[in-house]
């Protein structure tokens, strides 16, 4: 039975990514003092839309829902641990504040063990 986190995580990458709000999925991430290594990406899925409740959706905020608008939405990464377990991990594309414009990182759930 999956297992809600919902904790910020610090993310490990191989190199630093091209784009600050398009990372791509870390190599690995920093929990709860903790290092995990990410040994593979089993699915991906992004929910982009409007930043408000409510919010228009004229034709350019359509666009916006269909490829993602600048601090909005977040990209899912399902991913397998090196210790077996799969677990859910986005991106908050969403800035953490006015001084700081990046998003956040978040383990969001736990699903289980994988038996490979």
């Amino acid at each position: 039975m999956p297992a809600f986190i919902g904790e910020e995580i610090e993310p490990v990458f191989a190199e630093t990514p091209d784009l600050e709000k398009r990372t791509g999925v870390p190599t690995g991430f920093k929990w709860r003092g903790r290092e995990y290594a990410i040994k593979r990406v089993v699915k991906e899925w992004h929910e982009y839309g409007p930043a408000r409740p409510g919010a228009s959706r004229s034709p350019h905020a359509q666009l916006g829902m269909d490829r993602g608008t600048r601090g909005s939405g977040r990209d899912f990464y399902r991913v397998i641990l090196e210790d077996g377990r799969l677990v859910d991990l986005y991106y908050d594309r969403r800035p953490k504040s006015a001084k700081d414009r990046k998003g956040r990182w978040v383990f969001f759930r736990e699903i289980g063990e994988t038996q490979a």
